[in-house]
């Protein structure tokens, strides 16, 4: 099945927001799309609140994420404010031995995947190289570089195949990434071989402090057909929706269907980055207009006018927030800061003379500020 359905391939991506699968509409009213419906019939009311209250908690990282790196207790942090419905609905359609490789804005999917706090916050601290084991949540660390993680993505898919395995890897990455030649490269290679993976743009309508439209005239989704790659262009602000778009997407790659792309259109309510001002290239009616939009609330909405949501779960919902939040900070403000010579650990599984070699380069370095303080 091909799920090309609600894409406009001359539609002007800068406009045409609302041209995109979805099943929850902004003010929380059930929206009926018979191609997405079929992938999430069997979601009931304790789904969607399970999905509610993933959401709530990842925006409580990443509140509490922001406010530490303010603190000057990170020295860096990725918002992903306004986007947990991607990163939720489409991390909760994985199977627990799917590989995934995000970029660094997936804390929702790091949290889904089922990785604690201190697994992922000390990176932003600089005082470990990666924090998590990969392999404990089947979650590579976060990947920096821009797009690189669709190639690993396509590697690790391709590993797949040769092992005769039904697992399906994933690569997350933003918007900005398709300008990139690794996400282009990337795609070759998935559709050359048919592998088993799936491509997931979150199109959050700025590369930085670079438009979308200015990247792309058209919608990114329509990109991913010219390689082979069927695509889905979907309301990345839909939890529901991104989670049966997924599934779609999975059960290609799983089936021996070759890989899918889904472009989720959503918005970055924050910062790029924690070093980044957002003021300086947006208006605020426009993060207005997205701010009504928002993933939380709008399924809030939908299940407050089922009647399957009422104020004694939100507020138990909070208070697993509120516990997290800790979690948080205690993992923030009790991480060890290495010795500085330690950063030549882990550099080599034997013993290296040229790193012997730098590191006493390095104690010469750090011996020379000594005797400065001493003189």
């Amino acid at each position: 099945m091909t799920m090309t359905h609600t894409l406009n391939p001359t539609a002007d991506i800068a406009t045409d927001i609302d041209d995109v699968a979805r099943l929850i509409g902004p003010d929380g009213t059930r929206v009926t799309d018979p191609e997405l419906e079929r992938w999430v019939a069997d979601v009931d009311a304790e789904t969607l609140r399970g999905l509610y209250r993933d959401m709530v908690l990842v925006r409580r990282i990443d509140t509490e994420g922001v406010a530490l790196q303010r603190q000057g207790q990170l020295g860096l942090w990725a918002p992903c404010r306004g986007q947990e419905a991607v990163q939720v609905g489409t991390a909760r359609a994985l199977r627990a031995d799917d590989f995934v490789f995000p970029s660094y804005r997936e804390v929702g999917v790091h949290h889904v995947r089922g990785a604690a706090p201190q697994d992922f916050v000390p990176a932003w601290r600089g005082v470990t190289h990666s924090a998590n084991d990969p392999y404990t949540t089947n979650t590579a660390t976060s990947q920096i570089i821009i797009g690189a993680q669709t190639l690993h993505a396509v590697g690790y898919a391709m590993g797949i195949q040769r092992d005769g395995a039904d697992q399906v890897s994933v690569a997350y990455f933003g918007d900005g990434a398709t300008s990139q030649g690794d996400v282009n490269e990337a795609m070759v290679f998935a559709s050359s071989f048919s592998a088993p993976v799936v491509f997931v743009c979150s199109n959050n309508q700025w590369a930085i402090s670079e438009p979308v439209s200015v990247q792309a005239a058209y919608p990114i989704a329509g990109r991913a057909p010219g390689f082979g790659i069927p695509s889905l262009r979907v309301d990345g602000n839909d939890v529901l929706a991104c989670l049966a778009a997924m599934r779609w997407a999975t059960h290609r790659a799983r089936t021996g269907q070759g890989p899918a792309y889904i472009e989720a259109v959503t918005y970055r309510m924050g910062p790029h980055t924690t070093s980044d001002d957002p003021t300086r290239y947006r208006d605020e009616a426009e993060v207005e207009r997205w701010r009504r939009r928002d993933p939380i609330d709008r399924l809030e909405a939908f299940l407050r006018g089922q009647g399957e949501l009422d104020d004694a779960f939100s507020r138990s919902v909070d208070a697993d927030a509120d516990i997290l939040g800790a979690a948080v900070r205690a993992a923030t403000l009790g991480a060890r800061t290495p010795e500085p010579l330690e950063v030549f650990d882990h550099v080599y599984a034997e013993p290296h003379t040229g790193l012997d070699e730098q590191r006493g380069w390095f104690a010469a370095y750090l011996d020379g500020f000594a005797a400065e303080e001493e003189a």
